[in-house]
């Protein structure tokens, strides 16, 4: 166990000993502090040191070629401090290495939410957003800044403000299970302390009655078949999308005038009370042998995955460009508020689990409560 004072000018001269693989000089100044010398040529700095059990230890500085002398004697002072105050270099370094890359937090997530109504949405985040960024960073590695940072620079890129918050709260939800399943670096959640930013995007759109009728017209003749009867059926029962898609004919009840929906995005079951109009739609709906479905694909006789295509065509035919068809639920509410049906029998009409979601359409009651206001103003006229 050769010694000597090593020194920048040493360290650039020294080399393994003849007839050796290796020699390791030892610094007589930094106790622990070796340069290794290899019969290769090859030159690496460590600090070699007892551990608390007694236990012989080394912690790798750094290759002569990618520190200098200065920085690597620094480093083992730093060390050895730590060594003789109790600490373990070599066990915080295994620790850092044994904390998880995030897609591996990310794919336990993935299997966790598996059977959720709501999986091939969290999939795809996380496969287009959040894998690409944090897949390759330990879990310990993403902070709070960092990810703040992000966030920012994914709205400056035009992605909705919804979609950002989407991604936060996902990323935060990754930690919060790993927290619960014990997994090492998830203690500190780096979604947290970042505030969640205004959602402004909440567009709204309503149809009037002249472009419901446009839409109408266009819808009918559509290469899909089913979308004019799709299309008015949303109209008139402001039920989401999905929950007509997946309608089946054994929960339509004709004679009470009921479309029972099982499951919804509020979690829970509702009943939607079929209009006349309704009911002439669905008492047009073409039936398929042994189909299930209330609006199928004629083609696989199972439910659309999508009518995108064909919305979109009917919507340019229609000339309502960027028309959404949820704004159909929208305009099947601001129908029935302008006619005068008061906001909480629209809101169990279209399944809010709160009056607040009812809320956003207080506006549109003003043209009813006008005309309440000018009846009363004309009958004191009268006298």
């Amino acid at each position: 166990m050769p010694k000597a004072r090593l020194t920048q000018a040493f360290v650039a001269n020294a080399g393994c000993e003849v007839g050796k693989k290796k020699t390791d000089w030892y610094d007589d100044t930094v106790t622990g502090f070796v340069l290794e010398c290899r019969c290769t040529g090859g030159k690496t700095y460590y600090l070699r040191y007892q551990d608390q059990a007694g236990g012989q230890k080394q912690h790798k500085i750094g290759g002569f070629n990618d520190v200098t002398f200065a920085a690597a004697k620094k480093k083992a002072q730093q060390l050895r401090s730590e060594v003789v105050m109790g600490g373990d270099p070599g066990a915080k370094k295994a620790l850092a290495k044994s904390i998880p890359l995030y897609s591996e937090l990310a794919a336990k997530h993935l299997a966790f939410a598996k059977d959720q109504k709501s999986y091939a949405d969290i999939e795809s985040c996380m496969r287009v957003h959040i894998i690409p960024k944090w897949g390759k960073t330990r879990l310990t590695d993403i902070n709070s800044r960092s990810v703040a940072q992000w966030l920012s620079e994914k709205r400056a890129s035009g992605l909705a403000p919804a979609s950002v918050e989407k991604l936060r709260v996902l990323l935060g939800r990754s930690y919060v299970l790993g927290a619960s399943w014990d997994i090492p670096g998830t203690e500190r959640n780096p979604t947290r302390g970042i505030p969640r930013a205004p959602l402004n995007n909440g567009r709204e759109r309503f149809l009037s009655a002249e472009e419901a009728a446009r839409l109408r017209e266009a819808v009918a003749a559509s290469q899909n078949t089913q979308l004019q009867h799709i299309v008015g059926l949303l109209l008139l029962t402001g039920a989401r999308l999905r929950e007509l898609l997946d309608a089946r004919w054994e929960n339509v009840d004709v004679e009470r005038r009921s479309w029972f929906i099982p499951t919804s995005k509020t979690g829970k079951s509702r009943y939607v009370p079929l209009s006349t109009a309704a009911l002439a739609i669905i008492e047009e709906l073409p039936r398929f042998k042994d189909c299930p479905w209330l609006v199928p694909n004629p083609d696989t006789r199972l439910p659309f995955v999508s009518i995108k295509h064909s919305w979109q065509k009917a919507i340019e035919v229609a000339k309502l460009p960027g028309l959404r068809l949820h704004d159909l639920r929208h305009s099947a509410a601001s129908f029935m508020v302008n006619s005068g049906v008061d906001l909480f029998a629209v809101g169990k009409v279209l399944g809010h689990a709160s009056y607040q979601s009812t809320q956003r359409y207080s506006h549109l009651a003003n043209d009813t409560l006008l005309k309440a206001v000018e009846a009363g103003a004309a009958k004191q006229a009268a006298f």
